[in-house]
């Protein structure tokens, strides 16, 4: 009786082991597809900023994938501060050339589309879009219209973590975070606990680089948010070696937070106060 009851515990545990084998598999297979949302077609059609030029670009990667976007130049003769934009899991960021005028006021601009979104070739991965995002800053600092070092990076979601790690990785002015987290791993262990880390190899880690952060940083939160619960926030802003701006926007959520008029103008005003310090603190 003893060996039969034996049996089924044996049975089931292994029917239980063999289950979390395939799911972690499955997790491991379509990691991919369940961290990045490649969105093809332009959020905007025809965008234009009014207080830009807007001229659509395409650069080269290290590997020599096509990244294609806009880079928007203010209409008072330069040079300018700078900013690069890196969008979210599901953004295509034709809108930011809409926008700029608001966001981004007397501010060249960069926003390409990581690979895989809107006109950008190739796979989306953490890897490539690090060296990508690394490219495109080291390109924009070469741009005669661009002040020297006054550019500032600005990642919404998932391009909070592309912004981290540029911002520890190159000479920013300053940084904004649109609802940021501590890392895509732990934010994958709270919907499935039982993931080992080891699966997932995007993991954009930023809780890890928050320490060598030095440049000023905003911290932009939503109302209500679904998919960055604040204390996913609250473990990376605890790990930021100083002190960053934090706010929270009212009547935002996780999607509507870069469109709304307020998250805009208070970008606007944080980097506006931040590239006119920039030149008394150089001296």
């Amino acid at each position: 009786m003893k060996y039969i009851k034996y049996k089924k515990v044996t049975g089931m545990g292994g029917i239980v082991a063999l289950g979390w084998l395939i799911f972690t598999t499955a997790v491991a297979v379509s990691q991919r597809k369940l961290i990045f949302k490649p969105v093809r077609s332009r959020e905007v059609e025809h965008p234009h900023s009014i207080g830009h030029r807007s001229r659509l670009i395409a650069l080269r990667s290290i590997d020599g994938t096509r990244l294609s976007g806009w880079l928007l130049t203010p209409r008072v003769p330069g040079p300018h501060p700078a900013v690069v934009y890196f969008g979210g899991r599901s953004e295509e960021v034709s809108w930011v050339a809409r926008d700029a005028w608001r966001m981004f006021p007397n501010m060249t601009v960069l926003a390409i589309n990581y690979r895989g979104y809107g006109d950008s070739e190739g796979v989306p991965g953490e890897q490539k879009m690090i060296e990508d995002a690394q490219m495109l800053f080291d390109w924009f600092a070469e741009h005669r219209h661009i002040l020297a070092g006054q550019i500032a990076v600005v990642g919404r979601s998932l391009g909070s973590g592309v912004a981290v790690q540029i911002a520890v990785s190159r000479p920013v002015a300053a940084v904004v975070l649109i609802t940021p987290y501590d890392s895509v791993l732990a934010l994958a262990k709270r919907r499935f606990p039982s993931i080992p880390g080891f699966v997932l190899k995007h993991r954009f880690d930023s809780v890890k680089h928050a320490p060598s952060l030095s440049a000023p940083a905003f911290i932009i939160r939503a109302a209500t948010d679904d998919v960055v619960p604040a204390s996913h926030t609250d473990l990376l802003v605890a790990k930021l070696t100083t002190t960053p701006q934090d706010e929270t926007i009212p009547g935002s959520d996780h999607y509507n937070i870069p469109y709304l008029e307020a998250t805009q103008q208070r970008i606007a005003e944080f980097l506006t106060a931040k590239f006119k310090k920039a030149p008394e603190s150089a001296d």
